[in-house]
């Protein structure tokens, strides 16, 4: 496969990621006002399986180490697939949760407080992982706590400002915020589980046999079949307005299914770079760059989609420092490890 060995790439891939994971939300709005996020939903997980068949086919499949895409398929042993499913069942209930809270409370509060509670808690588990797995550990251990301690600031300060927010326009804040806290905390552990699907030669704390983007494509098999358990609930009991059905889907034009399609082609782009990364960064730097989609999902929120227009006065200078925290979070954890 093609292998990246060099921290400074590394560190730009998991840019990528972050901008990818941070962006890919966008195209669940652009279609938000006559496509439930239930119907859009569907579309979104095929583009995420199609986009992850493909990296593994090509990229997984050239390059001076390891194994083809289609041998690694062939000797792939049954834990190492198990590892890499789960992680794609457990991340899929916690990004269609994410997805709800979207559509309920927008891209500036979902992805601050689903994204950021899976971003410290994965961390965490990420660096025990590595510990455990007997991994390099991280250089500046306390400038890595110093930048998740700042992080949770950042959540607590944009948890205050939806409340803002949602008492000037009249709406309970608690199912936003409830929806995304459950968000984070599934969010948190796909990483670690799909880490354990992978060769140890090519991530520390692997404990698997599969080649990093091998696992890629488990992991979105695995979301992809347990769509059909998890979706099917949510559009018989929607968190807003009336059940959806299968139907609906089906009436949609070719346009908004591309839409759909995009988006999970774009969070499989990022899930791709970020295996790429993954050795030469190391799980706990690779999954805090990756997982700092907020910092970009809050621009996109605030100064695109204008979620926050009717907040009332003060309530700009919350995003500010909710902001500014979330990128010193983002800058001690890159420092970390540097």
């Amino acid at each position: 496969m093609v292998h990246v060995d060099n921290y400074a790439l590394a560190v730009l891939l998991c840019v990528l990621t972050m901008i990818c994971w941070g962006s890919w939300a966008n195209t669940q709005k652009l279609v938000a006002r006559a496509w439930r996020f239930e119907l859009y939903y569907w579309d979104f997980v095929t583009g995420l399986l199609l986009l992850s068949a493909i990296s593994a086919a090509t990229l997984g499949s050239f390059g001076p180490l390891g194994r083809p895409f289609m041998e690694d398929l062939r000797n792939a042993s049954a834990g190492s697939i198990f590892y890499a499913l789960l992680g794609g069942a457990v991340w899929n209930l916690g990004n269609l949760l994410l997805v709800a809270a979207i559509a309920v409370a927008g891209m500036a509060v979902g992805f601050p407080i689903g994204g950021g509670i899976a971003w410290v808690l994965g961390i965490l588990f990420n660096y025990v992982l590595m510990l455990l797995g007997k991994g390099a550990p991280q250089k500046k251990p306390l400038v890595l706590f110093a930048g998740v301690a700042v992080i949770v600031a950042a959540i607590l300060l944009s948890m205050a400002a939806y409340r803002r927010l949602a008492g000037a326009v009249k709406k309970t804040s608690a199912q936003g915020i409830l929806l995304s806290i459950g968000a984070g905390l599934l969010i948190a552990f796909f990483y670690g589980l799909v880490v354990k699907a992978i060769d140890p030669l090519f991530v520390s704390g692997g404990t698997g046999d599969l080649m990093p983007l091998t696992a890629a494509f488990f992991f979105a098999l695995g979301a992809f079949l347990t769509t059909f358990l998890f979706n099917p609930f949510f559009m018989r009991r929607p968190v807003e307005g009336p059940p959806v059905r299968m139907a609906q889907y089906w009436r949609g034009d070719a346009r908004t299914h591309l839409v759909g399609l995009a988006g999970g082609a774009i969070w499989g782009l990022g899930l791709t770079s970020s295996f790429l990364a993954v050795g030469a960064a190391g799980p706990a730097v690779s999954y805090a760059l990756s997982n700092a989609a907020p910092v970009v999902a809050i621009l996109w929120g605030v100064l695109v989609w204008k979620e926050f227009a009717q907040a009332p006065g003060g309530t700009n200078r919350l995003l500010a420092w909710m902001f500014s925290c979330y990128l010193a979070g983002l800058a001690l954890i890159t420092y970390s490890n540097a």
